[in-house]
């Protein structure tokens, strides 16, 4: 490994070619001598460190054979004569080259023996040329001039080429960050995208992406977001030469490019210091440090605006469980039992199928879903003992009393809270209340936190009741298939009924 650091702002001299490869330029004419002078000219010539690998053809039909196989997609000059079976069949080339094999890369030199029959002014106007020489003045100095010039103009081509699609692929994976929802699932996509982005596998890389508190010793308080092993968490999970490094960066505060590792370096406005590490096997080229560079930033900024989103649905779950929680707490209840409804709201959710975003969505919403109790008098609420009718009717009015509460809001959250509220004593026959909705008129979310209400509260002291038994639990809902609950959401339960039981334990009253 070279230990020789390159920083950001240094100068450097892009490579174009895979190692050992030669720039390519194609001699088309129809004089075989023409060929051999072009070779011993242009045998000796060097640029960018590179020789030059002559290849030839002897009329423009030939040329187009040699211009339309793969093995020669990376031709850099072609030098063509314009008399050959034709007239005008090196300017029939030049046409085709640009307007039927849209090959605008090539650079193009038009040299012939006969300037009568292709006009110099005529030829550069109507034709995408670089170049047009008279044979009798292609001196070797002159010959050489022309062809380090067009190698010049190829090689700041295709430089500015690979830039452009690696900016796509930037853009293309902002993009997918910005869709990302949680924090684990914007980890697991930093590794793939920098994969596509350098064009490996994501097992030639070694990667991780940092934040680091400003304040803090270099050693401390790192946060790795992920590495190739995906989400990660702390500093241990990286090797000590990788730590060393990430140090080096923090204390220079710049982004460090070596030979075969890169460290990008961005601050955010929120106080942090965010870190890019990529290295791999082999040398890493320029143009990669560089889109590496502007990779890293874009990852620090939608990192930075995720955290943000995560702050306030953090807030808003909070916010959820405590009004939940007053709830409970008035009905005499525990207030783990809104947040078991939660997360077995979330959990059916995401193995009926619904995306990651619809799935959090009813978790943040469902313990609202007896919000409504807050307007049904204590007496009644706290009953022990078995409701009359009429307090049975009074009692059901707390599903359109958390609905109508609710639905005055814009937020989305509220929104899907008041649905719930509304909806989650509906059953699937149509016997439910307020509305008497039957199987899919229940939203989604209401017959999920139907579910996920009457499994806990089965398995919880109330005041009318003692916690039921699993068996007699399961028992239950085999029962009320395809009668109070989706028959599909009672499957899913059962069939995972031990990953439900854990999410009792993990909150407990």
């Amino acid at each position: 490994m070279d230990d020789e650091l390159l920083f950001a702002d240094d100068d450097y001299q892009e490579p174009l070619l895979p190692s050992g490869e030669q720039w390519k330029v194609l001699i088309v004419d129809d004089e075989p001598e023409i060929h051999t002078i072009t070779k011993l000219v242009l045998d000796d010539m060097e640029f960018d460190g590179r020789g030059v690998q002559c290849i030839s053809a002897y009329s423009a039909t030939e040329a187009k054979v040699l211009l339309s196989s793969d093995d020669n997609h990376d031709i850099a000059l072609a030098i063509v004569d314009v008399v050959m079976e034709t007239n005008n069949a090196g300017l029939g080339l030049i046409r085709w080259v640009r307007e039927t094999a849209s090959n605008h890369t090539i650079r193009l030199v038009l040299r012939t023996g006969q300037p009568g029959e292709a006009p110099e002014e005529s030829v550069i106007r109507d034709y995408d040329i670089n170049d047009y020489k008279n044979k009798t003045e292609l001196t070797a100095l002159r010959l050489k001039t022309v062809t380090f010039s067009a190698l010049r103009s190829y090689r700041d081509i295709k430089i500015i080429e690979r830039h452009r699609v690696g900016l796509e692929r930037i853009i293309a994976a902002t993009t997918e960050f910005i869709e990302c929802e949680t924090l684990p699932q914007f980890a697991n996509t930093i590794l793939r995208q920098i994969a596509i982005l350098l064009g490996l596998e994501t097992q030639q890389i070694v990667c991780c992406a940092i934040t680091h508190k400003f304040g803090k010793a270099p050693q401390d308080g790192i946060n790795v977001l992920a590495n190739n092993q995906g989400q990660c968490g702390s500093s241990e999970c990286i090797d000590e030469v990788i730590r060393e490094r990430l140090t080096l960066a923090l204390e220079q505060k710049k982004s460090i490019h070596s030979s075969d590792y890169f460290i990008g370096y961005f601050t955010t406005s929120r106080g942090t210091e965010n870190l890019l590490y990529v290295s791999r096997d082999s040398s890493m080229e320029p143009v990669q440090h560089h889109l590496l560079e502007f990779f890293a930033h874009n990852i620090a900024v939608a990192h930075e605006n995720l955290s943000l989103r995560e702050t306030i649905k953090e807030s808003q779950r909070e916010l959820s469980y405590v009004v939940g929680e007053a709830v409970e707490m008035r009905s005499k209840e525990t207030g783990s039992h809104v947040k078991r409804v939660a997360h077995v709201s979330h959990l059916l959710a995401t193995l009926y199928g619904l995306s990651e975003h619809d799935a959090e969505m009813i978790k943040l919403a469902s313990p609202l879903h007896d919000v409504g109790k807050v307007g049904i008098p204590d007496k009644i609420l706290n009953k022990p003992g078995k409701h009359t009718d009429e307090e049975f009717a009074i009692m059901q009015t707390h599903a359109q009393i958390g609905h109508d509460m609710l639905s005055r809001s814009d937020n989305p959250i509220l929104g899907l809270g008041g649905i719930i509220a509304q909806q989650h004593h509906e059953c699937w026959d149509g016997s439910g209340y307020p509305n008497q909705l039957k199987g899919e008129q229940i939203h989604i979310a209401g017959r999920i936190s139907a579910v996920a209400d009457v499994f806990d509260a089965l398995g919880s002291s109330r005041c009318y009741k003692d916690p039921w038994p699993l068996p007699q639990i399961v028992e239950y809902f085999e029962q009320q298939r395809a009668k109070k609950f989706d028959p599909k959401l009672v499957d899913l339960l059962l069939q995972n009924i031990d990953q439900f039981v854990a999410i009792r334990a993990s909150f407990p009253d």
